[in-house]
């Protein structure tokens, strides 16, 4: 884990934080949890049962650990039915259907935190990223003023400094929407820059991404079209934000490909944050990037919900998860 990632961790340390984590029938997590609880990360609360699960931990990690069987009935499980039900009935759940859904550890999960009872959710290691976000949209909700929920990858180069930010970059969207809107870009782009400043201390300098660099009037392929009115967008909304667009990846983070391509340009070369014009794009993007270059990638980090849910890569290791973790606690303050 490199110097930054492991900043992450010491900031999101000793907040009382409550993360919980679903998928307690993959050794992963429950590594995660043990190391997590060990360095007073945060509160972590397992949805399992706590006679088939403390035996995995040491005395030092179950004093900050909570387990909790969704199957047992409670008066918060009940308060959990009925927020369930009051949320969905107007979809046509029933009060039946509601006690069944809130056997659903996720669906649980999210209701933990509507009702104010945890800070945040990681899951995704054995998860389909379309079951953990149905029910955050369905329950959580996304926050006022947002058009979609969205995510970003934080990318850290082995080349260090080359490019990007001390040779971190942000990724966005790979992992949620296909075929964004140039609003939903809009939203993306200005997401994205608060999750680069929150997470990683960047200025964030935002490239609206494109297969052409800076085409005049004359260019009418929608595609290309959706990413200039998405920067039109993104200057009404966000005047202060430092961004530019449509550009191509080559004059988005090499300057010398910049000065020939966009000289006028502010954030060609120096880019920091990428948006991608689609999930086709990012999502190949990142994981060319991180495969062929070496590159840690880290996430989907997701943004725009009311409270942080995060969707981890089924490929995770227990140190990514509690890098996870960390940045839910981050996102939760």
């Amino acid at each position: 884990m490199s110097s930054v990632f492991d900043n992450l961790i010491e900031k999101a340390k000793h907040t009382n934080k409550k993360i919980i984590l679903t998928e307690t029938e993959d050794s992963r997590v429950i590594e995660a949890a043990g190391k997590a609880a060990s360095m007073d990360l945060c509160k972590v609360i397992l949805l399992g049962k706590e006679d088939e699960l403390k035996s995995h931990f040491s005395e030092v990690a179950l004093k900050n650990i909570t387990f909790i069987d969704t199957s047992d009935s409670n008066e918060k499980q009940q308060n959990y039915i009925n927020t369930l039900y009051e949320l969905r009935k107007a979809k046509g759940m029933t009060e039946d259907q509601a006690v069944e859904a809130v056997k659903d550890k996720l669906v649980y999960a999210m209701l933990m935190i509507k009702c104010g009872d945890a800070d945040g959710v990681v899951s995704g290691a054995i998860t389909h990223t379309a079951d953990v976000l149905r029910p955050a949209f369905q329950i959580v909700k996304v926050k006022p003023g947002v058009n979609k929920v969205s995510s970003v990858f934080i990318m850290e180069s082995p080349d260090g400094a080359k490019y990007g930010e001390n040779g971190f970059l942000v990724f966005a969207d790979c992992g949620v929407n296909p075929n964004p809107t140039d609003e939903d870009l809009a939203d993306i782009a200005i997401l994205s820059s608060e999750t680069a400043k929150t997470l990683c201390g960047m200025n964030p300098r935002v490239a609206l991404l494109s297969y052409s660099t800076k085409s005049g009037d004359e260019m009418k392929d929608e595609n290309v079209c959706k990413v200039k009115r998405a920067l039109e967008i993104i200057k009404a909304k966000a005047p202060e934000l430092e961004v530019d667009g449509e550009l191509q990846s080559d004059a988005a983070l090499v300057p010398s490909v910049a000065k020939i391509k966009a000289p006028d340009s502010k954030i060609a070369g120096r880019a920091n944050v990428l948006v991608f014009p689609d999930l086709n794009a990012g999502n190949i993007a990142y994981k060319l990037v991180q495969r062929l270059a070496g590159v840690q990638a880290v996430g989907p980090i997701l943004q725009g919900l009311n409270a942080p849910v995060n969707d981890l890569s089924r490929g995770t290791s227990a140190d990514e998860i509690v890098l996870c973790m960390a940045i839910t606690i981050l996102q939760a303050k």
